[in-house]
């Protein structure tokens, strides 16, 4: 297998589970349309590919260093996204009925930089692409060096491809949704972030 299609599938293996992340895509496609949704799934793709390259250049190192605080981690992974819900809530509740928002499509670069944010309080990611790294055995140092790039390149386009995927589908979705089930997608999404965030942090403070 090449290292390109190994990034490809490892890409894909971290972004295709449904997470809070996923949920908060599709929330803003559907709050305010698809280049808001597409800069949510940039953000989340960008935090992504920085985690593979960073495993690849010296992820081993990086992952045990975090080791003594993933418990810390977890807990401001968790709390993060249990604010981002509340806000979510909170907007979609006051939002006029009948009016789709328009104020995050108005500031793309904050989405953008909000979803690198998000997904990156996740230390998780960074094991996850260092024991496949170095599961991986290239023949020469020159061979690690362009396994890795492309193996980096490779994860970051499949999980733009699939953020972008998920932008689409909110869109779509908001298109054909009445006002009353476009707040309701709003209320449920934000509430499965608010669960998965306390499942986050209830287990690293008991």
């Amino acid at each position: 297998m090449s290292s390109l299609v190994g990034g490809l599938i490892a890409g894909y293996g971290i972004a295709l589970p449904v997470g809070a992340v996923a949920v908060l895509i599709v929330n803003a496609a559907i709050r305010s349309g698809f280049p808001a949704g597409f800069a949510a799934g940039a953000g989340a793709a960008t935090a992504d590919t920085l985690f593979a390259a960073l495993a690849a250049l010296a992820g081993f190192i990086i992952a045990q260093a975090l080791q003594p605080y993933s418990d810390a981690l977890r807990v401001v992974g968790g709390l993060v996204l249990m604010t981002i819900a509340g806000a979510g809530l909170w907007k979609g509740l006051m939002a006029q009925p009948g009016a789709p928002g328009t104020g995050e499509a108005h500031h793309l670069l904050t989405t953008y930089l909000q979803f690198v944010a998000i997904t990156g309080v996740n230390p998780l990611t960074m094991v996850y692409f260092t024991a496949l790294i170095l599961g991986r055995n290239p023949a020469s140092s020159n061979d690690l060096l362009s396994a890795n790039l492309l193996f980096v390149v490779g994860a970051g386009v499949a999980s733009l491809s699939w953020q972008t995927f998920l932008a689409a589908v909110g869109s779509l979705a908001a298109r054909h949704l009445t006002p009353r089930f476009r707040l309701a997608a709003t209320v449920v999404g934000n509430l499965i972030v608010l669960g998965l965030g306390a499942r986050l942090v209830i287990p690293a403070i008991i």
